[in-house]
């Protein structure tokens, strides 16, 4: 059956870009994402991608055609490979994210109009084994994670970076991927890991400032900031920025 890729490659939307999507005999298109951190606005951000995704694949002026256009139908996949305790399965909902209607509704069904639902995979070692092992790039990617987490107790974080690549070399896990680009992968996972220890720093940072000045919203404003930074240096710009916006309020209200 034949298996076409339609991931958003250079288009930026919303600061992001899909992992992967690809359609599959023109009957069904996989949208999947890989996680680090558990992030319950996927089902939002997979739902963007979609129309993307269909605007990509699909011609505008069918449309308008009177008769009904078929579309392939969606289903969305998150991989998730954190430090954080998660499931080995769960589901995330866009309903999860509507705000109360209240008495707005009136005499409509309770269910929301529209739904979306993304599956989440804990592909950390020890979870989903089965599914692991029908992919032995999968299988490798999780073993050679857990390997530098396991050589990050006695080694730094570079150190150990490059121990697990010679190990799984050396174990055949992965052999010929990392032969080829290792000092890729070494820079790509370092940069990557880094910028996820930062924001993890960021948002504690931003959670003790919330109790100090018993700011309700204030972990919201955190979690926006990092959603938009792209680097150190963008998370520091912002943050500053929304404080003095916060000094500037408290002037005017004073």
């Amino acid at each position: 059956m034949p298996i076409e890729l339609n991931t958003l490659s250079g288009v930026l939307y919303m600061g992001q870009i899909n992992d992967i999507s690809f359609t599959i005999g023109n009957r069904l298109v996989i949208v999947l994402e890989h996680q680090s951190t558990v992030n319950p606005n996927m089902p939002l951000r997979l739902l963007m991608y979609l129309a993307r995704i269909y605007e990509k694949i699909i011609e505008r002026r069918k449309l308008y055609k009177s008769a009904l256009e078929k579309i392939p139908a969606p289903e969305f996949i998150v991989l998730y490979n954190g430090k954080k305790p998660c499931p080995g399965q769960t589901t995330l909902r866009l309903s999860d994210a509507f705000k109360d209607t209240g008495d707005l509704r009136g005499a409509l069904p309770a269910a929301p109009d529209l739904e979306l639902t993304v599956r989440v995979y804990n592909i950390n070692k020890g979870y989903n084994q089965e599914m692991l092992e029908k992919s032995r790039t999968l299988f490798g990617y999780s073993y050679f994670v857990d390997k530098v987490r396991e050589l990050e107790r006695e080694l730094s974080k570079e150190e150990a970076m490059k121990a697990a690549i010679q190990h799984c070399i050396e174990h055949d896990i992965l052999k010929e991927f990392f032969e080829a680009n290792s000092s890729e992968v070494f820079n790509m996972l370092l940069t990557e890991w880094d910028t996820e220890e930062a924001k993890e720093v960021w948002f504690e940072e931003g959670r003790e400032e919330g109790l100090e000045q018993g700011a309700q919203n204030k972990q919201l404003e955190i979690l926006a900031l990092m959603e938009q930074a792209e680097s150190l240096e963008d998370f520091r710009r912002l943050q500053a920025k929304l404080k003095g916006s916060g000094e500037n309020t408290q002037t005017t209200q004073s």
